[in-house]
């Protein structure tokens, strides 16, 4: 028996869908009818009001730098084969923050604030959202 695969995410079945538009190169958030604002990581809730009347929508793809860092080194695979790479928060134009990295970039070309469009690469079976220099 293997052990757990730390090169790709776990995929459930309320996250799904998510990964299904991804392999697609869309990126997808979850609003609520009841609040209005939107969310990730998806959940079957809103983490806002707590309703359960949430729904698929597409993303813009577009968003603004909140933070990064350049990271030198990381044990656990498969980051270690990557390194450098630029980790960083950003905030979706449609208002939730996602954890990623930025491609084809250098650190002294980020700021805080900087416009930036989504992508996604290729992970083995899946392909997951990275973000670029708008």
């Amino acid at each position: 028996m293997s052990g757990p695969r730390y090169d790709q995410p776990t995929i459930e079945p309320e996250t799904a869908l998510w990964w299904d538009a991804a392999r697609r190169g869309e990126l997808l958030v979850r609003r609520c009818a009841g609040c209005g604002r939107a969310h990730l990581y998806p959940r079957p809730f809103c983490p806002s009001c707590w309703s359960e009347e949430v729904s698929w929508e597409s993303a813009a793809g577009t968003a603004t730098l909140y933070t990064w860092s350049e990271v030198h080194a990381n044990d656990l695979p498969p980051f270690g084969d990557r390194v450098p790479y630029l980790a960083a928060i950003v905030d979706l134009d449609e208002g939730p923050r996602l954890e990623t990295t930025i491609v084809d970039a250098t650190e002294a070309e980020l700021s805080v604030g900087m416009r930036l469009k989504v992508d996604f690469a290729d992970a083995g079976d899946v392909r997951i959202p990275v973000f670029r220099l708008a």
